[in-house]
């Protein structure tokens, strides 16, 4: 395989990671997903000759899909994350457990 498509697998990988732990709270475990994906994108960025390799421009097509649903559901997420707060700000500290759960 070559290393453009195998980089693009470790992307696909890496934001197949993130959206399934999207869907939880584990503050950690979004930060590693995210760490990965950004290393994975830079793996991406480092080969200068993808854009002249059919098979990986296509890949790379493929995986536009995903690539924009993961930005929309951390879009999604990070504007309900804020209303929360704003809620929060608005009732006071005594509420925390609505945004908070512990």
């Amino acid at each position: 395989m070559p290393l453009g498509l195998a980089a693009l697998d470790d992307l696909f990988e890496a934001f197949e990671g993130l959206r399934d732990v999207l869907d939880g709270s584990d503050a950690g475990a979004i930060e590693q997903a995210s760490n990965r994906v950004s290393h994975a994108v830079a793996s991406v960025r480092g080969i200068g000759a993808w854009r002249s390799d059919p098979a990986t421009v296509a890949r790379l097509t493929a995986l536009l899909p995903l690539l924009d649903s993961a930005r929309v559901r951390v879009n999604v997420l990070a504007d309900y994350a804020n209303q929360r707060l704003a809620m929060l700000a608005v009732r006071g500290s005594s509420h925390a457990p609505l945004t908070y759960g512990r």
